[in-house]
């Protein structure tokens, strides 16, 4: 006899919070991570949010129910469908390819993915180390600083070099400025709010959060079209940026991508592949800080290799990999992997749901589950060390055809910062306030920016 499936309908979705949508979506603003240590503690692996202005919205914590979904992701599911509609297009516009879905997200990341992988990777690693010497070299022994502040040049520096072709200069100034400004007015659960509320969006001149935001973000596609313009008009100015390389790339049509497609994907590389990893850093610096012996037994390992080592070397130490590794598992820069949503009737962990049911898998909650890691608040690389990790339990970029595409870049880059900073600098925290993890944009940031001050030269 076979059983009867009972499909679940938007009013039988799994239990969560009782608060109106209001208060939930305040919560998921102000307060993410408390708000799903609580949730998963009352509700488990499947538990759903009703945030206002969104469609309910069922949360996974498990990671055979995350395996099942990126499993079948493209085939059963769609991530543009949930995302269009919410700060990502206002953010990175509508030719972004984390808007895409299907044939034209096929075809898009086709046309992205040679610039992030293999030799390409490798062939930012040098920028990265000189970028890295460069702005550290400017230190003051004993004068304090912020590490997201040192992480945020860093890492704008290289993806401009990355991007663009150059680091410094009064293009990359007055980009540098622009994408800065941009950001920091998504920056607190306060100036994010009209990202989520409709009603704020209301252009009241540039004076007004709305109005500069959108002005400002005009400023940024003005220059990145003087960028288009200037290696469209003067071919020999093509180089092994990755403008150029999306300038020169066709599909296998022989289309190539619109001056619109390319303002938007570099915004999106830009927001993502900068604020993202610099968050990373700040955290690391944090961590390593207050793990003196885990700074330690990484200078050892990066002293092993002697004078002047080759920065792909450097970037294949195991214990320099695990300590990146658990920097983005205790507090990853994106709390969850991009929404799914269902495009059919589809079973998940053996429960029915029905076409239209969006997933979001919780990157947050899945590095914080105690069967996966033992005294998961606490600081251990050497779990990384230990066991390997499915791409289930560990998902600091996300998975499935939705994975991150610049997520090697951005090890490598996490890598090499933290080699170049730690075997040259001795670095104390500044104070021992206590450092909470609050929203910064679509990021987990620490909340005071981890002041740092360098006691000595090593």
């Amino acid at each position: 006899m076979t059983a009867v499936k009972t499909f679940f309908n938007e009013n039988q979705l799994p239990d969560g919070p009782k608060a109106a949508p209001f208060f939930q979506l305040l919560d998921w603003i102000a307060r993410p991570f408390e708000y799903l240590d609580e949730c998963t503690d009352k509700y488990g692996d499947l538990f759903t949010l009703r945030l206002l202005g969104f469609s309910p919205l069922v949360f996974i914590t498990n990671p055979q129910g995350i395996k099942e979904i990126f499993n079948l992701d493209g085939q059963y599911f769609d991530a543009a469908h949930t995302n269009k509609n919410g700060g990502g297009r206002l953010i990175m516009g509508d030719n972004s390819l984390i808007l895409m879905d299907g044939a034209r997200h096929e075809r898009e990341r086709k046309l992205l993915m040679p610039p992030f992988h293999g030799e390409k990777v490798k062939s930012y690693a040098k920028s990265i180390c000189e970028i890295t010497e460069k702005v550290a070299s400017l230190w003051k022994i004993d004068r304090p600083f912020l590490a997201r502040d040192i992480a945020q040049e860093i890492t704008l520096k290289v993806i401009m070099q990355v991007l663009f072709g150059f680091s410094e200069g009064e293009k990359c100034e007055r980009l540098s400025s622009l994408i800065a400004h941009w950001l920091h007015m998504t920056s607190s659960p306060l100036r994010l709010s009209f990202i989520f509320l409709k009603p704020l969006q209301v252009d009241l001149g540039p004076w007004s959060p709305w109005g500069n935001f959108i002005r400002t973000k005009q400023k940024i596609h003005d220059l990145f079209q003087v960028e288009i313009d200037d290696k469209r008009t003067h071919p020999e100015k093509l180089g092994n940026d990755i403008l150029s390389l999306m300038l020169s790339a066709t599909d296998s049509e022989g289309q190539s991508m619109s001056d619109e497609q390319l303002k938007d994907e570099l915004i999106t590389l830009l927001s993502a592949g900068h604020e993202t990893t610099a968050n990373g850093l700040a955290w690391g610096f944090y961590w390593l800080a207050k793990n003196p012996s885990v700074k330690e037994k990484l200078s050892q390992e990066i002293d092993s290799l002697g004078k002047n080592p080759d920065p792909i070397e450097i970037s294949r130490l195991p214990y320099l990999t695990a300590v990146c590794q658990e920097i983005l598992r205790l507090y990853p820069v994106v709390q969850v992997a991009l929404a799914r949503f269902a495009k059919q009737d589809i079973e998940i962990m053996g429960r029915c749901f029905k076409a239209g049911t969006t997933f979001i898998p919780s990157i947050y909650s899945v590095h914080r589950r105690e069967d996966l890691y033992p005294n998961s608040k606490q600081f251990q690389p050497e779990r990384f060390l230990e066991r390997q990790y499915t791409a289930y339990e560990f998902l600091p970029f996300g998975g499935g055809v939705r994975m991150c595409l610049g997520h090697a870049l951005a090890m490598l880059e996490m890598k090499l910062v933290i080699a170049t900073i730690v075997s040259k600098y001795n670095l104390e925290l500044a104070d021992d306030k206590p450092i909470k993890p609050i929203r910064r944009s679509a990021t987990i940031s620490p909340s005071n920016g981890v002041p740092l001050v360098v006691t000595g030269l090593r």
